[in-house]
């Protein structure tokens, strides 16, 4: 037999789905590997996105399109920061230019984007939850496709993993978990041995002696079948590493390497093909950043990045010199811990990107990072209060609201007094609907005992964080958004607010406009359109404080104006919401018109934080719509 050749041309382009991909020989899989790399890092380096994940994984998801007949196999990616490869694959090359732009691709799994996404992710840990629910609804509906869910190992130091990996070895679904292992280094033994033995237990023999083991300790007493099911566990452990995972009930194999073919296909075709009822665990050691130097050394740099120089790896810096939110928050809680020894920082996973990376290098006994667990985070942090420590738990607003439940029962029932910063609060841009932080204000709003700001720029969050500091008596949060403010530097001396006091910006006649944090500078434009334009005098407000807000400055902003525009950027329900129910019950909208603008009942997909506003109608435009609109 003639031996095969490896291509020499582009073999990407000629791929239109997996069912292409399934045609090549294996010795065309490594180079394949190579042409997606480059086009991920040439994508990401243009259009910003996440990219040492996905160059991770670029093996692994060629091996599992090869071997599995997706998509009717179901394929899960947990995160689904490690999904560009999956989109390559799956018929999106054409798209992949536009990814995380407006009318293009996402930056996650998304369902309605492709067939080939049967489960769309953008917070982690929800990949073998997912895979449970469709296994146990193909056996329902008496199918026999494969589940697959991959997922990542930080994704594992959330709870609710597993909370599904104990469901799934519990009911004994026939489903697949493939653990990447990329960052924690669960295990370091993948030379020969550990492929040899992986072979080992995943070959059709093993497997299919086990399966006559389990059907013949069904006829025996429980106490038999339990104590055999033991010593297979406990002799696995011996030369794996997967004693925990089958003491949850599932079969263990690995570690394999992660960007080896010759491991990766033969492995998975032998447990594509199991068909009795146990969960299998694939644990897969892969390296993040593969592939492109710069990432392999810095992972954590670049697994999320904005624009950058290919050949350098140096990130395009933005013409925009002011500080961030983020910074303004990082610069002042250093500030405010060198006098005060009870501050304390808490992150869940994301110290780099919540501002907490010069904070935990100044006071690292005071710095506590709990991994992917916002659930724990707060009440950690509601046990430090307890305790007389001053918990600042930092956020995005869009993992925040993963801890619905604890910032209820844990801190505001017990009004303990714990300090949020949630960061990306509003629109994030390109991250799109499932980063959207719009939700907060409509989650802390109602919670009695809640105090709730939210700056206009970076001073004004300054000043909130020294306020917040001050606070022990009462839960306290403030919402920031992504970027930056109007403030051109921080501030040095940084004086607190008192607390539930807005303040007067702008001066008019006829209506007012009443600005809840981000907002407030196109506040400012659309009354400069209104004067400039159409000869109509407007007020402009800060509230900063959307819980308790200043009675007495929407009193007099009523008492003054014909009409009242309130602005924020989140969804209704919130502090629109709030402000125009206690007018109702005062009776002050008899004589006065009120609108109010806020985030419509839709999720809004990827674009720029701008349009996303200009598409909620949130912008100046809008505001001097609504105010226009008023009689």
């Amino acid at each position: 037999m003639s031996e095969i050749v490896p291509l020499t041309e582009a073999i990407l382009p000629k791929l239109k789905s997996p069912v292409d991909l399934r045609q090549l020989p294996m010795v065309d899989l490594p180079k394949l590997a190579s042409e997606i790399r480059n086009e991920i890092v040439d994508v990401v380096s243009k259009n910003g996105g996440h990219l040492a994940s996905s160059l991770g994984v670029v093996e692994l998801t060629i091996a599992l399109h090869y071997v599995f007949n997706t998509p009717d196999d179901k394929l899960i990616w947990d995160v689904g920061h490690q999904c560009y490869a999956h989109k390559l694959l799956t018929g999106r090359q054409s798209g992949f230019k536009r990814l995380r732009q407006e009318g293009g691709l996402s930056g996650f799994t998304k369902r309605t984007e492709s067939e080939f996404d049967p489960f769309g992710a953008g917070h982690s840990s929800t990949s073998v939850s997912a895979a449970v629910g469709m296994a146990a609804g193909r056996d329902l509906q008496k199918r026999k496709n494969n589940v697959i869910a991959v997922i990542g190992d930080g994704s594992m130091s959330a709870g609710m993993a597993f909370e599904a990996l104990n469901n799934a070895g519990d009911t004994n679904r026939r489903m697949i978990v493939i653990l990447n292992d990329n960052d924690m280094s669960i295990a370091q033994p993948v030379g020969a041995l550990s492929h040899h033995l992986s072979q080992i237990l995943s070959s059709k023999q093993v497997l299919n002696l086990r399966q006559i083991a389990l059907d013949m300790s069904d006829k025996l007493p429980q106490f038999i079948k339990k104590m055999a099911l033991k010593v297979e566990q406990h002799a696995k452990g011996l030369v794996t590493n997967g004693t925990l995972f089958e003491e949850l009930g599932l079969y263990y194999i690995g570690p394999i390497d992660g960007h080896n073919f010759e491991q990766l296909i033969p492995i998975l075709s032998n447990i594509r093909d199991v068909q009795d009822n146990y969960p299998i665990l694939l644990h897969v050691v892969t390296q993040k950043g593969r592939g492109y130097v710069p990432a392999e050394v810095m992972p954590s740099k670049y697994h999320g990045v904005s624009k950058f120089d290919i050949e350098t790896g140096d990130f395009i810096k933005k013409k925009d010199n002011r500080p961030t939110f983020t910074q303004a928050f990082s610069d002042t809680i250093v500030k405010l811990a060198k006098n005060d020894d009870k501050i304390s920082t808490i992150t869940a996973a994301m110290p780099s990107g919540t501002g907490l990376d010069e904070f935990s290098k100044k006071y690292p006994e005071r710095f506590f990072d709990v991994g992917i667990a916002e659930q724990h985070a707060v009440t950690f942090a509601a046990g430090l209060a307890c305790e007389g420590v001053k918990p600042f738990v930092a956020l995005y607003s869009s993992f925040f609201q993963r801890a619905y439940d604890q910032m209820m029962h844990d801190v505001a029932l017990q009004n303990l007094p714990v300090r949020f910063v949630i960061d990306r609060a509003g629109f994030v841009g390109d991250d799109g609907a499932t980063h959207n932080g719009v939700f907060d204000l409509t989650m802390m709003c109602p919670m009695p005992n809640m105090i709730v700001m939210s700056p206009s720029d970076q001073n004004e969050l300054q000043r909130m964080i020294a306020t917040m500091a001050n606070i022990n008596d009462h839960p306290s949060a403030i919402r920031f958004p992504r970027g930056a403010g109007v403030s051109d530097k921080l501030l040095t001396e940084i004086e607190p607010i008192e607390i539930g006091k807005g303040r007067i910006v702008h001066v008019g006649m006829k209506y007012a406009i009443l600005s809840l944090g981000s907002r407030l500078e196109d506040c400012q434009k659309a009354a400069e359109i209104l004067e400039k334009e159409h000869n109509i005098s407007v007020t402009v407000a800060d509230a900063r404080f959307a819980k308790p807000f200043d009675k007495d400055l929407i009193k007099d902003l009523a008492k003054k104006h014909k009409g009242l525009v309130i602005v924020e950027e989140g969804v209704c329900g919130g502090f629109g919401s709030m402000v125009l129910s206690w007018m109702a019950n005062e009776g002050m909208l008899n004589k006065l018109s009120v609108r109010t603008l806020g985030v419509p009942d839709s999720f809004i997909e990827h674009a720029t934080q701008q349009r996303q506003c200009e598409i909620s109608k949130i912008d100046s435009k809008g505001i001097v719509e609504a105010v226009l609109s008023l009689k």
